[in-house]
């Protein structure tokens, strides 16, 4: 009862007159409350970063889980590729080599004749390597009829071997027109523009390929491997 008569009379402009009681009560308070306060932040901020490491435990459990995935049909993935790889080797073999090449330009050629088309320009330009083939630039410009145009066509595909012919800025127009009507006369057709044929890159032509492709990509020269004799 004491104590709490005390608590009622406090003077709170006298607080150095206040009894010993008082203040250890007021003291053992206010501790309790910065003691309170400051367990209370540090647990909150301990809070986030828990949270932040549970979401992050999250992630890489399914990180984990996917690349555990992955491994498991490593084998499998490993041994499609290599197929796909000697499917690639064997396609790419069906294409012209590099001694084969002129020769086929001939059969190209050639296949216009006996077509029947009338070839005005034939020029093959410089050879062009990529990574693992070598594509060849040829302008032309023949004139025929629809159907010879079509012959030409089946005769290349019937070549020995396999080849590709990819049209860049070719148009087929026709040869005469009418001066007053414009309608086309004649039947002959003109085309005229560029072709590309391709062929297979020997390994140590692949590989130079490659190196330059990597020098112009980089700006850089390739790094050599091996001492210097």
């Amino acid at each position: 009862m004491k104590f709490l008569n005390d608590l009622q009379n406090l003077d709170r402009n006298n607080v150095g007159g206040w009894p010993m009681p008082i203040k250890v009560f007021f003291c053992t308070l206010l501790f309790g409350l910065v003691v309170f306060f400051g367990w209370y932040l540090h647990i909150s901020d301990q809070q986030d970063q828990l949270n932040g490491a549970v979401s992050k435990e999250d992630e890489l459990k399914k990180e984990f889980s996917q690349k555990q995935a992955k491994s498991v049909n490593l084998e499998a993935l490993q041994q499609q590729l290599d197929e796909m790889q000697d499917m690639l080797r064997q396609l790419l073999r069906q294409l012209p080599s590099k001694t084969e090449m002129p020769e086929l330009l001939i059969d190209i050629s050639q296949t216009a004749l006996s077509a029947g088309l009338e070839t005005e320009l034939f020029q093959p330009g410089a050879e062009s390597p990529k990574d693992f083939y070598a594509e060849k630039p040829i302008q032309l410009r023949m004139v025929g009829t629809y159907h010879q145009f079509g012959t030409f066509i089946s005769g290349v595909a019937s070549l020995p071997r396999v080849v590709i012919l990819t049209m860049h800025d070719v148009s087929l127009t026709p040869k005469n027109k009418d001066a007053k009507t414009g309608i086309a006369t004649g039947g002959q057709l003109v085309l005229q523009g560029t072709v590309k044929t391709y062929r297979y890159l020997e390994e140590d032509e692949s590989a130079e390929a490659k190196a330059a492709n990597a020098k112009t990509a980089t700006g850089k020269a390739p790094a050599k491997t091996g001492g210097q004799k």
